[in-house]
């Protein structure tokens, strides 16, 4: 029989056992309280890959002994759902790990709903998405849900340790000494990722021939060719890509240059250039706007170069886009006066095109009132006259507030200031 990877093999076997999520499985919290009385209520664990998630279904089903099957909302069908639910029959309750379980049809719900409504299915379901978003409220109604989160570097440590000391589970039938650097290695290089540094630390164990004493050593180079760089928590569909685009824009929004480079990074190193250049001309017209009109144009020009050149040259006209909209001087003007434009539309309040500003072009148009005593700003000296814009109903409305963040919106601000005063007199 294949002998199964390490982090399968080290998967806790009781709650106890479990590294990490202490919010959850620490003593008194939710999930142990569960445990402990053995009432468990159906749950969604969410969170990134490799942080335990499956790792807890387990040890809830070895610390209460009741019956525990995996599936897959993807690969299994109804008639693997039906041979759980079986069991659950016959033992009275049945615990079942459905992983991906945003991606459960309607056929695979409606079989399991009435089976979680009886108690006879404790679900686990296990996703990297969003429950809120990704999940039917049918399923997400029936049960509680839980985020769990990278596990930090002292836990993936003592993840590590009890695999090497481990001799049943883990290493620790080897003759192994690990360069202190290099276990490092291991537990930073995972970005809180147990399992990629589990299997990491296994091959790095069976790739290398042991010395005349019949030692492994493991040093920091064997340590980076086994776990070399480790791709980030970034599925494109589930939230960790959405929470770096976010921090990635709001850094640029806070002008810190650091930040906003490091977000860059981790985008550049998921090799998602088409949600970098939608951010980058985002955030150039809604960030920065009329305080620095430039940046938008030159933005746009950076990214078309990166198009061009590609990675890993793609970088450098990235980087200079971001440095400069992040030292801009901000202005948030535009968009906001837009959204109140439409805000008030979206309410109703739009009325009749006054008549002046109607079309005229057509014959017939003047029978109408339909141009009539329509005020050609060209005509004055000034190049601007009064006459209104606005339908009655919103002649008053002002939804353009300018700031005087940048020179550019401070010039606009004087001659929207003149006009208003000259309109209101």
């Amino acid at each position: 029989m294949k002998k199964q990877p390490l982090a399968y093999r080290m998967r806790p076997s009781t709650i106890e056992e479990v590294v990490g999520q202490q919010h959850l499985v620490g003593d008194n919290k939710i999930i142990a309280r569960m445990v402990k009385a053995k009432q468990l209520s159906s749950m969604i664990l969410y969170g990134p890959p490799g942080i335990g998630k499956t790792s807890i279904a387990s040890a809830i089903a070895g610390s209460t002994q009741y019956a525990f099957r995996t599936l897959n909302a993807v690969t299994n069908n109804k008639k693997d759902m039906e041979v759980v639910a079986a069991e659950g029959k016959m033992s009275g309750k049945v615990i079942l790990l459905l992983d991906e379980v945003h991606r459960l049809d309607k056929g695979k719900q409606d079989f399991l709903l009435p089976y979680l409504e009886n108690g006879t299915i404790i679900l686990i379901g296990a996703t990297t998405s969003n429950p809120y978003h990704a999940i039917n409220p049918a399923i997400r109604s029936r049960c509680q849900i839980f985020e769990l989160f990278p596990l930090t570097e002292e836990e993936i440590k003592l993840t590590l340790t009890r695999a090497l000391q481990d001799p049943k589970r883990g290493l620790g039938a080897y003759s192994i000494y690990i360069e202190e650097q290099a276990l490092q290695h291991f537990v930073t290089a995972s970005n809180g990722d147990a399992r990629s540094s589990l299997n990491a630390l296994e091959l790095a164990v069976l790739s290398t021939d042991p010395d005349e004493n019949g030692m492994i050593h493991i040093t920091t180079e064997v340590a980076e060719e086994c776990l070399q760089k480790k791709s980030l928590a970034h599925d494109k569909d589930g939230d960790a890509h959405y929470d770096v685009l976010s921090g990635f824009q709001k850094s640029i929004r806070g002008s810190d240059v650091n930040a906003a480079l490091h977000y860059l990074g981790r985008l550049i190193e998921a090799g998602d250039l088409p949600s970098i250049i939608r951010r980058l001309l985002v955030t150039a017209y809604e960030d920065i706007g009329l305080a620095n009109p430039q940046a938008g144009p030159r933005t746009l020009a950076a990214i078309q170069t990166a198009e061009k050149i590609g990675f890993p040259e793609a970088r450098i006209p990235l980087a200079n886009a971001v440095i400069e909209l992040c030292l801009s001087p901000k202005s948030n003007s535009a968009i906001t006066a837009i959204d109140k434009a439409i805000s008030d539309i979206r309410a109703g309040l739009s009325g009749e095109v006054p008549l002046h500003l109607k079309d005229a072009h057509y014959k017939g148009a003047n029978a109408l009132g339909r141009g009539i005593d329509y005020k050609y700003p060209h005509n004055y000296e000034s190049g601007w006259v009064k006459q209104q814009y606005l339908p009655d109903k919103l002649k008053h409305k002002e939804y353009y507030e300018p700031k005087r963040t940048g020179k550019f919106e401070q010039a606009l601000a004087n001659v929207y200031e003149k006009i208003r005063k000259s309109r209101h007199s």
